[in-house]
């Protein structure tokens, strides 16, 4: 069937670079893409060509490969070789049909290749086929383009709306503290006040406390999310620390009694060197976790044990458990997950971080019904991440 005369929608306007020596080639093949819809430039011979793409960047190019003093291998190469150029699409046409001439052809970056003497038809389809793909994947460009763009304004609207809580939550901070020492104050005159009173005042000192921490909590998992916190490292007795952790969190202890289980044998290598208040806090937190969770009477048990070169830290509880879906993303900023959601996981994620900026480990062991073992491991050797002691 002669294609000249086909009914067959055309495809979408393209403009062709045709490179043959021989001008009856030229003529047919230009005559054929016209029929299509296309615009077509012809050239003669190779350094005509490479001038042509110069002046404007074709949609696909059809090359000849026998060509005096250029053949269609350099014209190609030198597109290929070339940032601007390396994209268009190649389809080479020769009378050389060998396996070998086809090889070398998409060795130097040919899409596709056609044997002399050539059918229109042929002509048609691949050259449809070339233009898809090329409108294919400039439009698949242009998306990820687009889709990174939008990815690069998120991220400098995150960066900004993160700036912004820590400019504000740093500036809370002071008149809570004022907060909290005005209600020192009243305390010193609050014996001759009711009981129902002082337990008011009791109640307002502790939310204030509360809110001051939390502060405090945010403003340094800013810091170590940018690298901005050092940490002093010591020589550190860790069930000493468990103990000052312990005693801590004082009242909230009261109903539910804290053991400590120290499975490790007292020998130097087994000395952590560490932040020892970093440390404390972490367990301050996992503890406060327990506590909250526990049902009251059920003890809360820290458990210290070997772990090859490390030192393991267990905070077991007997609250309700946490579905094994849920044990990733507990430790996120803001993870709230529904087994305590009550809690901002801000906490959570000041262990995870002080953790890992130690060289060690967080996880969560835990079924539902079945309580709940917070853990975190600590390297036995000095990690380099960790600053002098001040």
């Amino acid at each position: 069937m002669n294609l000249l005369n086909s009914t067959t929608p055309p495809d979408v306007q393209a403009d062709i670079l045709i490179v043959d020596d021989t001008p009856a080639n030229l003529q047919v093949l230009s005559q054929v893409l016209k029929d299509s819809g296309h615009k077509v430039r012809a050239v003669p011979n190779g350094l005509l060509a490479l001038r042509a793409v110069d002046s404007r960047k074709p949609d696909l190019i059809l090359l000849d490969i026998n060509m005096p003093e250029m053949d269609g291998y350099e014209v190609c190469r030198r597109l290929k070789t070339s940032a601007d150029t390396e994209d268009i699409p190649i389809i080479f046409i020769s009378a050389l049909n060998e396996t070998l001439d086809k090889v070398k052809a998409f060795e130097f970056g040919a899409a596709d290749y056609m044997t002399k003497p050539f059918q229109f038809e042929e002509v048609q389809a691949r050259v449809s086929v070339q233009l898809k793909l090329r409108r294919l994947q400039q439009e698949l460009l242009d998306k990820n383009q687009s889709l990174e763009a939008s990815l690069n304004r998120q991220q400098a609207l995150e960066v900004q709306r993160e700036n912004l809580i820590h400019m504000m939550v740093h500036d809370m901070r002071s008149p809570l503290s004022g907060m909290l020492g005005y209600l020192s104050l009243l305390e010193m005159f609050s014996s001759a006040w009711p009981p129902k009173h002082q337990t008011y005042l009791q109640r307002c000192q502790e939310s204030t406390d509360s809110l001051i921490k939390m502060i405090s909590t945010i403003l340094d998992i800013h810091k170590m999310e940018s690298g901005d916190m050092l940490l002093r490292a010591s020589k550190v007795e860790i069930s000493s620390v468990a103990r000052k952790a312990s005693e801590a969190l004082g009242g909230m202890a009261i109903n539910n009694p804290i053991e400590i289980e120290n499975e490790l044998d007292q020998t130097e290598a087994l000395q952590l060197e560490a932040d020892a208040e970093m440390v404390q806090r972490v367990i301050e937190n996992l503890l406060g976790n327990a506590l909250k969770f526990s049902p009251d009477g059920a003890p809360v048990r820290i458990r210290l044990s070997p772990h090859a070169d490390q030192i393991k830290v267990g905070i077991q509880d007997q609250g309700p458990g946490i579905p094994a879906e849920m044990h990733e993303r507990i430790f996120d900023k803001f993870g709230q997950v529904e087994a305590r959601k009550h809690s901002t996981g801000l906490g959570l994620t000041f262990c995870k971080l002080a953790v890992e900026a130690h060289g060690g480990q967080i996880g969560l062991d835990s079924q539902v019904g079945q309580g709940s073992t917070f853990w975190f491991t600590l390297p036995a050797q000095v990690q380099s991440e960790l600053a002098p002691s001040l």
